[in-house]
């Protein structure tokens, strides 16, 4: 196994005490097998053999603690025997007694220097104990016995390179060449170690032998042009990118080269129209753009933020076809940070999103704004796309069940919510899963199942029991009912603590006191109500005048029945407001002036 790691059979067996250990081995050597117990009378090599086989059955069987002892037991009849130390070394190692574990693989390797797992199994301890040295010792060694190892000499380079002995190095690299033959790879590694050593003429010598052997290939002219960079010879290394770009105009290490010599060292104007010609260019990568593009915005910003150069930039590259979102998504996120209009960066985003349509933030981001515009028909057509892409987002059911609600698509709605309930975990964000159920329990009651709104409300609160529109709505619709009218009472306190202004809040609790037959505590908060909303609406004005009413002040409950009729008249009902059939009661409760009960 040349990683020189092994397992150890079957862990989580407990250790015994050494007393019982002893008791147990003075047993075993008695009375293991008819094998074991000749072993007294025959010759020590054939007792270890016994008590070997012994302690591998013991550890294939996960005893590793008769195993242990067992081999230890071995050694005791015969030390020379490497396998035994191999073995033990892996116990002491899960006993975290590494110098012990150390020592027993020295010796397997010591006693069998040919067995190549004792080499790799030494050479792996030396390096987790960061002894470079020894490692690269036993590793040489090990080369020397197999030479078919390019394996060991591609760990030896790793080896020197730490220690920093890059004569070393290169010396090893050089016998991979052997085998491998020449490569990019293993020039361009010896080459830096040249660097390394301070030896110009070695480093730049080994790209040239490079390069002429592939003369047709420009990558590798590019590598030694970057080679003679490097090294002090920067006229000649531009020559070479300026010629390998007159037989590939859009040869990426040499436009790259050069701007990165323009922007230290050249002519600034060079250096932006290199730039503009490097981003355009179809051999880029995306993340050598992403990377140029923060440049960009990086020295934008230190001069003073003006976006006209990194806009016209990006609008550039935009108008090139996309293999992937990774600019547009960039180009947002810049907009976004100069707080440009929503208009404009709507126009990146759909460019986003015909690339990647799975790209959730990227489609949240265009809910959002079509949500400020109020285009509800633009929310719902986001959200439906999103679910095919994104079936496990729950925040576009979410929003398109309330683009469904707030256009009155009350099926449509319920609908969206409930499959987005589906997706529900414990990782979900509690808000908006609150709000889901909240949602869901308005429209069940508007369609007069109010068990299943209240079962709604329920799983609300039970999410977040501090959602406070829903406390409200479920206070209120529970006193409608004048069922559990304790209950609506406790949530509908919670609610006007939370917001003490809240007219709406105020009313529900007023309400409430009403239905318990409270009337004068009824008339405190009636009075809060009015007070907090100057332009009371028809609801607020008759539940007024219905407190009133039963707090014996009969004329002013009449002015407000008025003026609630009043208001009914001025509105257009909504869904939960007055109706025809309410306008009807109020005109009763006027003419006979005095309260109906419904």
């Amino acid at each position: 196994m040349r990683n020189g790691k092994l397992t150890s059979g079957k862990s989580g067996h407990l250790w015994l005490p050494m007393g019982v250990r002893k008791v147990l081995l003075a047993f075993l050597i008695s009375h293991f097998s008819f094998s074991v117990s000749l072993a007294q009378t025959v010759s020590p090599s054939r007792r270890y053999d016994a008590f070997f086989l012994e302690a591998i059955c013991e550890r294939a069987k996960g005893n590793n603690d008769a195993a242990f002892d067992l081999l230890r037991h071995c050694l005791e009849i015969d030390s020379t025997k490497s396998e035994a130390y191999y073995y033990l070394s892996q116990y002491y190692g899960a006993l975290k007694q590494k110098d012990k574990a150390i020592a027993c693989i020295e010796k397997a390797a010591a006693l069998e220097p040919m067995i190549s797992t004792y080499q790799e199994t030494l050479a792996n301890a030396y390096i987790n104990q960061r002894q470079y040295d020894k490692a690269a010792l036993v590793l040489e060694r090990l080369y020397d016995q197999h030479h078919d190892r390019d394996d060991v000499l591609g760990i030896l380079v790793q080896l020197y390179e730490e220690q920093h002995d890059y004569d070393a190095a290169i010396k090893t690299l050089a016998k991979l060449e052997t085998v491998e033959g020449k490569s990019e790879r293993l020039s361009y590694a010896k080459s830096n170690f040249y660097t390394q050593l301070g030896n110009k003429k070695a480093a730049i010598a080994e790209m040239k032998q490079l390069a002429d052997q592939y003369p047709n290939d420009q990558n590798y002219r590019g590598l030694y042009a970057n080679t003679l960079f490097v090294n002090g010879q920067k006229k000649k290394a531009l020559d070479i990118y300026h010629d390998i770009l007159k037989t590939e105009p859009e040869n990426r290490n040499a436009l790259m080269a050069l701007l990165a010599y323009e922007k230290d060292e050249g002519d600034p104007d060079k250096a932006d129209a290199l730039t503009e010609q490097v981003l355009l260019s179809k051999n880029i990568t995306s993340q050598d753009r992403i990377l140029l593009m923060r440049q960009e915005i990086g020295q934008s910003e230190q001069n003073g933020g003006d976006s006209t150069r990194v806009l016209y930039l990006f609008h550039k590259m935009l108008e090139q076809p996309q293999m992937d979102a990774d600019i547009a998504i960039l180009c947002a996120t810049y907009m976004n940070l100069k707080q440009m209009p929503n208009d404009s960066i709507r126009a990146v985003l759909e460019q986003v999103l015909k690339v990647a349509p799975d790209h959730a933030a990227a489609r949240l981001q265009l809910v959002s704004y079509a949500w400020q515009a109020e285009d509800m028909d633009r929310v719902i057509s986001l959200c439906r796309e999103a679910r095919q892409y994104n079936p496990d987002e729950m925040a576009f059911y979410y929003y398109q069940g309330i683009a469904y609600y707030r256009k009155e698509k009350l099926d449509d709605a319920l609908n969206a919510f409930q499959n987005g309930i589906s997706v529900i975990n414990q990782q979900s964000d509690v808000e908006i899963v609150s709000d889901f159920y909240a949602v869901m329990g308005d429209i069940l009651h508007q369609k007069g199942l109010d068990k299943e709104a209240f079962a709604a409300y329920d799983s609300c609160l039970a999410w977040k029991d501090d959602n406070i529109g829903c406390l409200n709505n479920y206070a209120y619709y529970l006193s409608e009912k004048e069922i559990y009218l304790d209950k609506a009472e406790q949530m509908s306190f919670r609610t006007i603590k939370a917001e003490p202004k809240n007219a709406t809040y105020l009313d529900t609790y007023a309400w409430i006191l009403f239905k318990e037959g409270r009337y004068a505590e009824a008339k405190i908060y009636i009075d809060q109500t009015l007070q907090c909303d100057s332009d009371s609406s028809a609801v607020l004005l008759e539940h007024a005048g219905d407190i009133y009413y039963h707090a014996g002040e009969e004329e002013k409950a009449l002015a407000l029945w008025q003026q609630a009729l009043v208001r009914a008249e001025e509105t257009v009902p909504k869904p939960g407001e007055v109706t025809e059939d309410r306008r009807q009661i109020l005109t009763r409760k006027i003419k006979l002036k005095k309260y109906l009960k419904e």
